[in-house]
């Protein structure tokens, strides 16, 4: 299973990343757990210890020019497209509890879709580890689909997008759902988080038609507490087990 989960900023879309984590686990699956959001947490929604100080692929500045023959920052010139990551997991991923991380990191030079050494082996990482991993991969994503290429979007079994019920949350899934169509990904479905009731649900099912709702999240203030005092997410909230469990069913479909 190869889950990528996007959504807006705030919306608790590494909560998400973070319980889908937990449950394949308990079902005791190995687990791969990708931070692709420029703003890293989660590690921290998984309980690791020290996660601010997990180092960014994307920092490696020795690893990135060994396998690309370029040194990061460059812009130009020639570098390899393709270079090595498949013992990146095995030598350069934190593991507790059966859930193995890799903290991605941003490209912080050139803009958006650079190409860039960087980039380079950012997208090549990603790409093997989607589709030729034999672990369950759930990847964090920022609101967009940038580390995505064709070939790896075509074997990602369904990009889940966190919704909650208010304007901007559902104008950025419908944005996503564009990028994701422009690179061939139509295997989307949404996650309402922050429900309140019937009302919101019904929000959210009558303002995305298009999408398919896979299940839905109760709003709580644990987790928001959790998050505030920087514990880790849990599956034994009220409501939470039952919602992930029905998530993870139709997934499985």
């Amino acid at each position: 299973m190869k889950i990528a989960v996007s959504g807006k900023g705030g919306v608790g879309k590494t909560t998400l990343a973070a319980i889908l984590c937990l449950e394949l686990s308990r079902r005791g699956l190995k687990v791969l757990a990708v931070d692709a959001d420029p703003v890293a947490g989660l590690g921290a929604a998984l309980g690791f210890p020290d996660p601010e100080k997990i180092k960014p692929i994307s920092e490696m500045k020795d690893l990135i020019a060994e396998r690309t023959g370029a040194k990061p920052g460059s812009i130009g010139g020639y570098f390899r497209l393709n270079p090595r990551v498949d013992d990146i997991p095995e030598n350069f991923c934190r593991e507790q509890n059966g859930i193995r991380l890799v903290v991605m990191g941003t490209v912080k030079a050139g803009g958006a879709g650079c190409i860039c050494p960087e980039s380079a082996l950012l997208r090549a990482l990603l790409q093997h580890l989607i589709l030729e991993r034999d672990e369950a991969v759930i990847v964090d994503m920022e609101a967009g689909v940038e580390h995505l290429g064709r070939a790896t979007a075509g074997s990602v079994d369904r990009m889940l997008v966190v919704v909650e019920p208010g304007q901007r949350s559902l104008a950025a899934a419908r944005m996503i759902r564009k990028l994701a169509a422009d690179i061939g990904l139509s295997r989307i479905g949404i996650v309402a988080n922050k429900v309140r009731g019937e009302s919101d649900l019904a929000v959210i099912k009558n303002s995305l038609p298009e999408f398919e709702l896979l299940g839905w999240l109760p709003l709580n203030t644990a987790v928001i507490e959790a998050d505030l005092a920087g514990r880790p997410v849990s599956l034994d909230l009220p409501g939470f087990r039952e919602q992930v469990g029905s998530i993870m069913d139709k997934l499985g479909k």
